[in-house]
C-alpha cells in the first residue's frame, strides 16, 4: 500500500499525469501521486466490463471508500486508498470534490448523448476542474476558481484527444462536434487559460495539463483535426 504503487498505476494508466508528477519536488509528488492513481482507477472503472450496472458497483466502491476516510473510520484496503487516506481523512470538503468526480463518471457507462452544454461542461468541471482543484488544495492551494478553470481546459483538451475512440465505442463525446462549434470551445478555453491567474502554492498541480495549450491551439485552428485523431 506504497507510493510506489501510486506511481506504477498513474506510470502506467496516465502517462502524462506521471511525467508532471516527476517534475515537481519530491514533497509535492507525495501528495499527486495517491490523487493521480485514484483518478486512474475511477475514469478506467466505467470501461472495464460492458454491463452498466457492474460499472455502477466498481464507482460506488469508490464512493463508500472516500465516505469512509470523511469519517475518519477504518477505510477498505486497497493500494490507492492508503496513501489517499493520509490526504483526505475527515476531510469532508476534500471527499466531496472527489466524489463529485466520481458521480460525473458515471455518463461514461452509458451512450447517451450529454443533456446539454451545461451538462457538458459539468462533466468538464467535475472530472478535470475539480480534481486539479482537489490537487492544489492538498498542497495549500486556495485559488479555487482559476485552478479549476486550468483543469477545466486541460479536460476538454484531453477529451478533444479521446473523441475518435469514445465515438468508436458508440459514445456521443460532444454536444455539437461541427468545426465552427469545436473551435469555439477551443478559444474559449484557451482565454480562459490566459485568464488563469493561479497562485506559486499549488502551481504544482496546473503541470498536469502541460499539453493542454498545445492541443487547445490545434483545435482552434484546425476543429476538422478532433474528429479524425
Amino acid at each position: 500500500m506504497s507510493l510506489q504503487a501510486c506511481a506504477d498505476i498513474v506510470a502506467k494508466g496516465d502517462p502524462d499525469r506521471f511525467a508532471a508528477a516527476m517534475a515537481v519536488p519530491v514533497a509535492a509528488r507525495k501528495v499527486l501521486l495517491p490523487i493521480y492513481a485514484f483518478n486512474v482507477e475511477v475514469t478506467r472503472a466505467p470501461w472495464m466490463t460492458s454491463e452498466p450496472m457492474i460499472g455502477e458497483m466498481r464507482l460506488q466502491w469508490w464512493r463508500d471508500a472516500l465516505e469512509e476516510m470523511a469519517k475518519g473510520g477504518p477505510v477498505r484496503r486497497h493500494e490507492v486508498t492508503n496513501p489517499l487516506s493520509g490526504l483526505f481523512m475527515v476531510d469532508q470538503q476534500g471527499a466531496d470534490l472527489l466524489d463529485k468526480l466520481i458521480v460525473a463518471r458515471r455518463w461514461d457507462l452509458y451512450t447517451e448523448a450529454f443533456e446539454d452544454k451545461a451538462h457538458f461542461d459539468d462533466y468538464l468541471d467535475a472530472t478535470g476542474g475539480g480534481l486539479m482543484w482537489a490537487a492544489a488544495r492538498a498542497l495549500g492551494g486556495t485559488d479555487e476558481n482559476a485552478f479549476r478553470q486550468v483543469g477545466r481546459a486541460s479536460a476538454l483538451a484531453n477529451l478533444f484527444l479521446a473523441v475518435p475512440e469514445l465515438e468508436a465505442r458508440g459514445r456521443k463525446p460532444l454536444v455539437d462536434g461541427r468545426a465552427n462549434a469545436v473551435a469555439a470551445l477551443a478559444k474559449a478555453a484557451l482565454e480562459g487559460l490566459k485568464a488563469a491567474d493561479v497562485s506559486q502554492v499549488g502551481r504544482e498541480a496546473t503541470l498536469a495539463g502541460w499539453r493542454a495549450v498545445g492541443i487547445l491551439k490545434r483545435a482552434a485552428r484546425e476543429p476538422a483535426r478532433v474528429g479524425s485523431g
